[in-house]
């Protein structure tokens, strides 16, 4: 189908054309209900290998590499790329105009607004290094506890101060 895009004509939205096409690898398969959008201009490219889930929308102009795996509910706006053996889990949303490098993987429902290099693993939304999330998801589960002892560290100095 023609890709997702529209003018705005004095308040009126219109139609952009997207007169460009899909190319599709070898040894692909792209599951049910899954959408692959025709570029603007030039191609939609999939490469050799790639294996797309049921409910996948891949926008206009976007570039997979070889061997990526796009699983479920996924969505990849129009004009990013992907490098080979990316692997987008399910509900994964990417940005448009994002690359991604050779390898990189992200976990499930994860938003993706900027690149990332090759091999990097990435969790979250918006999305950033794995490692990182981690070490953020730790703190917040201790925010309650933190939170009181400093609700108690103000009692204290509060109490001093009369």
């Amino acid at each position: 189908a023609d890709g997702f895009g529209f003018l705005n004509d004095n308040g009126r939205l219109r139609k952009n054309p997207h007169i460009g096409n899909v190319k599709i690898g070898n040894d692909v398969e792209i599951g049910a209900n899954s959408a692959v959008d025709r570029a603007k201009l030039g191609s939609t490219l999939v490469g050799d290998h790639c294996k797309i889930d049921n409910l996948v929308q891949i926008g206009h102009n976007v570039r997979l590499g070889t061997g990526c795996i796009i699983c479920g509910q996924a969505g990849i706006a129009g004009s990013s790329t992907l490098g080979d053996f990316c692997v987008l889990g399910a509900k994964v949303g990417v940005s448009d105009h994002v690359h991604l490098g050779k390898g990189v993987m992200a976990a499930a429902k994860s938003g993706i607004t900027k690149d990332f290099g090759d091999g990097t693993i990435v969790t979250g939304t918006p999305a950033a290094e794995a490692s990182a999330m981690r070490r953020v998801e730790v703190l917040n589960m201790k925010l309650p506890e933190i939170y009181q002892r400093l609700k108690a560290v103000e009692n204290e100095l509060n109490k001093e101060k009369k």
